[in-house]
């Protein structure tokens, strides 16, 4: 077998690229090397090939357990493990993936995931009130700020008081850890994961997991010492989840995956909801457009009408199209002997879909670098050719909550204030831990909108 060509500089200084420059090397290596190329990142990691052909993605991860393998213990996936432990859906794989995937999903389905509408209105109406006019501000705290409390609510059940608190800055604070290139080193080099006190960056990321660790499992023991049958947070109803042998997830198995929840839809959410504000107040065009479509709703909208505006999804498909916050798909390793546009490849071959150079693909996406929602109205793109969320057996789990909480959110601002960006300086993509972000956005606000146009809350009929 020979691997595809790739960067041939030293696999080290190919790492330093991909942790401090990702968009920009992927950018170079599609230029030269075409839909696929073979990465050696480093003596830590096996060579991954990337791979951004849309055909080729279809065959990669329509044939998970058939051609190819999605397993949980690549080293590429061990990335996660210092964050969500051993018994999370993403470290997990096989018959134990399947199991926590399965006992998962349920309270990730539509109809049950829209009761949380008013409540992620209402604890946007919290932040967004604390915003004076003519005062800018950095648009991703706020929704970040947004983002954590309704992980807090809806997902953790937790309401206000010490340990709400106390998780919030503990969450908060974990989560900057790992946010700069600098600091994300320590993940991809286990020799800087040394813990040389309360003050070394590995040493305080460790004692900040372990108090989150004791306020999760004392609300977890709390939870079972005084069962109610009538909370509906995710958590209350993972723990009545049973799998077909009818088992109950253990308290270690319900902590990973409350912090799998959380690191897949705390930073994500919070990161989209900051590009879309970007490019709406970027582009005047957009904006009005979007405007006169939320004008159309009335007053008190329900949460499905919301989600029903064609407009407001193209402007959120095309904000998870130009810079994905998961730049790849999960890892796919292959398992016999097979053909990938016209490369053989032997077993053990690791596999990754640059869905960042999917989506900037000019057969697919003319002009990809501009912003243009239109192109979602124009045409339905395959799951292969636009895939945000991934795909296959291991597509995020909770990708239609993200989209649900990204429309309420975006409309609830948008219905409610006049605002401007508060500098014209260019805003580009750039690591934050594991994802990417904005390198900076912030809003000024100029005033409210005039009360025929406002829509503030969400009919009750939502819940």
């Amino acid at each position: 077998m020979t691997l595809p060509n790739g960067p041939q500089t030293l696999p080290l200084l190919q790492m330093l690229h991909w942790i401090a420059r990702p968009f920009s090397f992927m950018d170079a290596c599609a230029r030269k090397y075409g839909d696929i190329f073979t990465v050696p990142l480093s003596k830590n990691f096996a060579p991954v090939v990337f791979v951004s052909n849309p055909q080729a993605l279809q065959q990669i991860l329509s044939s998970d357990s058939k051609e190819f393998d999605a397993p949980g213990d690549t080293s590429l996936n061990q990335l996660f493990q210092p964050f969500l432990g051993e018994h999370s859906v993403i470290t997990l794989s096989g018959d134990r993936h399947r199991r926590q995937r399965q006992l998962l999903m349920p309270p990730f389905h539509g109809e049950r995931m829209r009761t949380y509408g008013e409540l992620i209105s209402n604890i946007t109406e919290q932040i967004i009130s604390q915003w004076k006019i003519g005062q800018p501000f950095a648009v991703r705290d706020s929704m970040q700020a947004i983002s954590l409390r309704v992980i807090l609510r809806a997902v953790f059940g937790l309401t206000e008081g010490p340990r709400y608190q106390q998780l919030e800055e503990l969450l908060n604070s974990l989560l900057n850890v790992t946010s700069s290139p600098l600091s994300v080193s320590m993940l991809y080099f286990p020799i800087l994961r040394q813990d040389l006190g309360p003050l070394s960056p590995w040493g305080r990321f460790i004692r900040q997991k372990q108090q989150i660790d004791q306020l999760l499992y004392a609300e977890i023991q709390e939870r079972r010492d005084q069962l109610d049958s009538s909370r509906t947070d995710i958590l209350a109803l993972l723990m009545c989840a049973r799998d077909q042998a009818d088992e109950l997830m253990t308290d270690v198995e319900l902590r990973d995956e409350l912090m799998t929840l959380l690191l897949a839809g705390h930073e994500t959410t919070a990161t989209a909801i900051t590009w879309a504000l970007y490019w709406i107040h970027k582009l005047p065009k957009v904006r009005d457009k979007l405007l006169q479509e939320l004008d159309c709703l009335g007053d008190h909208p329900e949460a499905s009408a919301i989600l029903r505006l064609p407009y407001l999804n193209a402007v959120c498909s095309e904000t998870l199209r130009i810079y994905p916050i998961g730049m790849l798909t999960f890892p796919r390793v292959v398992k016999s002997p097979c053909e990938l546009i016209g490369y053989q490849l032997d077993p053990g071959t690791v596999l990754i879909g640059s869905i960042y150079l999917t989506h900037q693909r000019e057969d697919v996406y003319p002009e990809p670098k501009q912003f243009k929602p239109e192109r979602f109205l124009e045409r339905q793109f395959s799951p292969y050719e636009y895939l945000p969320f991934g795909a296959g057996s291991r597509r995020c789990i909770g990708m239609a909550f993200a989209q649900f909480e990204m429309k309420i959110v975006l409309a609830k601002i948008l219905s409610r204030f006049e605002m401007a960006l508060a500098d014209n300086r260019p805003v580009r993509p750039l690591r934050r831990g594991l994802v990417s972000a904005p390198s900076s956005v912030r809003l000024v606000l100029n005033g409210q909108r005039s009360e025929s146009s406002q829509k503030p809350q969400l009919s009750s009929s939502n819940v």
